[in-house]
């Protein structure tokens, strides 16, 4: 008897011990791309003069490339199509057209 009521116990008692663990839940992503300026060179942790369509110019930071996963500031920029101009004391550095889509980090890689 005593044999039967373990043999019924024993599964209730580890279906009872089962883990729930938090599900991931993901809400409606921000439509933001982001720009990291990684140099393995001259620029590397530097400030650089950036400028998207022609609007005002903002300072970012350049990491150097080795570093640029994990320390790297990313900053924040509206989705699509993107003229990305770089430049440092005058000197134009990067200019390209970028396409860019929500969520993305855009590595800049400057000499």
């Amino acid at each position: 008897m005593k044999k039967l009521l373990i043999l019924f116990a024993l599964p209730l008692f580890l279906f009872g011990c089962k883990a729930n663990y938090p599900v991931a839940q993901q809400s409606g992503k921000e439509d933001m791309a982001f720009l990291l300026f990684v140099s393995s060179k001259e620029y590397a942790g530097k400030e650089v003069q950036v400028t998207i369509d022609d609007a005002q110019p903002f300072t970012a930071k350049v990491v150097k490339q080795k570093k640029a996963n994990r320390k790297g500031t990313q900053y924040g920029v509206s989705t699509g199509t993107r003229v990305l101009k770089v430049s440092n004391n005058g000197k134009t550095m990067y200019q390209k057209k970028l396409f860019l889509s929500t969520q993305e980090v855009k590595q800049i890689i400057l000499p």
